[in-house]
């Protein structure tokens, strides 16, 4: 009788004999973790990762793991909104509709990689997804399939050395050496930099790999002193690549990969120097969209380096990488990071030169995106693309990768960690002298809810830190960054200071207790929606929606700046009088330095004092004009 598979949201039937053979082709390749015999969920999932090279170059590409060395939860969002141009369009489209456009069965493991649905339930039944013992296995196999690591070139697309508590305390370098075991040959940047010049620098240099930037320069002032140039020299030239252009690193570089030339051609994030704090960390770069300058570079290599493939490991986020693929001719395929969005699907976009592949891998280690590009007469004539899932329990992880990790988390805090921009608050003299893994692995309560972060409004991690701020400075409102990192915690579970510090390891974790009016406020949800629901892509500085605590509002996604927000009240349904003056709580300023202690110690108390959490609310914002719009699905909150 066949044994029926499920690969891709299909059937597959396989003989008896069929099924010993897959069995042995993955055991072959150590894909079959010793528990392997007692799950039954996923038979035959190691033949998801055996994937046969269709053409003759292998493209492995892994982005904004986030410093998650170790297998995780991560929830994809329910509400990721597109307008306009991007209306209905991947990546704007979440939960069952997302389903029915790529294919994938309800309820299958790809389901629950790709998609919020029936989250709980399929966690359950699938386990963590990533972790670089399993991420390092995978690609081992992914360069056996296609005949060896000499036709595979692997990328990663940034956001890699922060995220953690061990990344902050190893200010990156624990990340560093994992990239170096996974085999990374290519890299660019965003949360990189918020590290110091100095120790982005020293990284880069124990970084065995390529770190590119085509559109980072140095700035003006930098070049006319002597300091930046005496900076670079103690670290053999590196953040000086080219004087002349003002080029801190290489903007592209040539690959073999299967006795084919591939140029790579290196995009940081654009606004690195507006969302994060570049007086303090990098005040000698500059960062931008540089399209022209992309177009010229692109345009110089197809003509002096005659590659046969031209392609871009970018950090800009998926809307930004599908205009500027519309609009620079001459780029294969992006290969995209920053907006976390986990795509099985490739997106081909139109241009006057022809056609550009825009991709983008998810975070937190939870996928690995395979492209085979079919090389014929020095040019790519056609591609196949996969996404795989790291479906933690079903792959073995690789003994190196977990050496590394066991030895790295039981490395002693010490007086040397530095962990903030304050003085004051750079080294807690309560965790020297504990091992990381002792400190990250402290169980602070259990959770009623699930807790996750991921959404264009606010979720219930974010709702774990605004009020943990509003009970440490007896605030009136609480306000946290939309940022899209952090893992989740499922209902019912332990949190662990290791879920918190995934949720909050920054370098500029310093909380503050300010006055705002209620203009000011209302100003500033303005600000935030315009950034977020602009219709140009260029025009948005990434992230999401403030979460905020203690406050409710209605918001019009689609309106016209300055007039998206109304109806502001607070949690007792009292509106906000514009000229009155509200204590305000909050966390990582980037044009200021906060003088309170930091996020992650400010949530952990209150999280200790919950024992068993239970929010009663979370500020999900009312909604107007959404109810039709593919990107939502099952909101919590009010839409009108």
């Amino acid at each position: 009788m066949p044994i029926l598979f499920i690969i891709g949201g299909g059937e597959m039937a396989l003989t008896r004999r069929d099924f010993i053979k897959v069995l042995g082709a993955g055991s072959a390749v150590g894909l079959i973790s010793n528990g392997y015999a007692s799950k039954t969920s996923l038979s035959g999932q190691e033949n998801m990762y055996e994937v046969p090279k269709t053409g003759n170059a292998r493209i492995l590409h892994i982005t904004d793991t986030h410093g998650n060395l170790l297998p995780n939860y991560f929830r994809e969002p329910n509400v990721n909104l597109g307008f306009g141009d991007t209306f209905g369009q991947l990546p704007h489209v979440v939960g069952n509709k997302l389903l029915k456009q790529i294919g994938i069965k309800p309820g299958s493991a790809e389901a629950y990689a790709f998609t919020y649905h029936n989250f709980e339930d399929l966690a359950a039944k699938y386990g963590k997804t990533g972790g670089f013992g399993q991420i390092k296995t995978v690609l081992d196999s992914l360069r056996e399939s296609a005949g060896g690591i000499q036709n595979t070139l692997t990328l990663d697309g940034g956001d890699t050395w922060q995220g953690s508590g061990t990344s902050l305390w190893t200010r990156g370098a624990d990340m560093v050496e994992a990239c170096n075991i996974l085999g990374v040959d290519v890299m660019v940047g965003h949360w990189e930099f918020t590290y110091k010049e100095e120790e982005v620098l020293k990284n880069i240099g124990f970084f065995k790999g390529d770190f590119l930037g085509q559109n980072v320069r140095i700035m003006a002032d930098a070049l006319m002193g002597d300091d930046y140039f005496t900076m670079t020299e103690r670290y053999d030239g590196r953040g000086l690549f080219n004087e002349d252009d003002a080029l801190p690193f290489k903007p592209y570089v040539i690959k073999n990969v299967g006795g084919h030339r591939i140029a790579v051609i290196g995009q940081a994030f654009p606004r690195t120097s507006n969302a994060n704090p570049q007086k303090y960390f990098f005040p000698d770069w500059s960062f931008g969209l540089r399209e022209d300058e992309m177009q010229e570079l692109v345009t110089d290599i197809r003509e002096n380096e005659k590659p046969d493939a031209v392609i871009v490991i970018s950090h800009n986020g998926m809307d930004v990488d599908i205009k500027m693929a519309s609009r620079v001719v001459g780029i294969d395929a992006f290969f995209g990071g920053h907006t976390h969005d986990g795509m099985p699907k490739p997106i081909e976009v139109k241009n006057p030169g022809g056609v550009t592949v825009v991709t983008n891998a998810g975070c937190s280690g939870k996928y690995i995106g395979v492209m085979d590009l079919n090389i014929v007469d020095h040019k790519v004539t056609g591609y196949e693309y996969k996404m795989l899932p790291i479906l933690t329990d079903f792959i073995k992880p690789d003994a190196a990768m977990v050496s590394f990790i066991d030895k790295m988390r039981n490395t002693k805090y010490d007086k040397n960690v530095i962990e903030a921009r304050s003085s004051e608050m750079s080294n807690n003299p309560d965790r020297v002298g504990k091992t990381y893994d002792a400190i990250l692995t402290e169980k602070l309560c259990t959770t009623e809810q699930t807790l996750y972060r991921r959404g264009n409004f606010i979720g219930s991690w974010d709702q774990v830190l605004v009020n943990s701020l509003r009970e440490e400075y007896d605030a009136d409102f609480g306000l946290s960054a939309g940022v899209r990192w952090g893992t989740s915690v499922l209902a019912g579970g332990e949190v662990t200071m290791e879920d918190l510090m995934t949720n909050t390891s920054m370098t500029y974790g310093e909380t503050y207790n300010s006055e705002m009016t209620g203009q000011a406020i209302k100003d500033m949800l303005e600000g935030v929606a315009e950034n977020l629901f602009q219709r140009d892509p260029y025009l948005q500085s990434g992230g999401d929606m403030v979460r905020v605590g203690g406050l409710d509002y209605t918001i019009s996604p689609d309106a016209d700046y300055n007039q998206r927000i109304s109806d502001i009240k607070d949690d007792d349904g009292t509106a906000i009088d514009m000229k009155k003056k509200y204590s305000v709580a909050g966390w990582a300023q980037v044009g200021s330095i906060g003088n309170g202690r930091l996020m992650w110690d400010v949530a952990a108390d209150y999280l200790r004092k919950q024992k068993h959490l239970d929010l009663k609310k979370i500020n999900h914002p009312t909604i107007k004009g959404v109810k039709n719009n593919p990107g939502i699905e099952n909101y919590a909150g009010k839409l009108i």
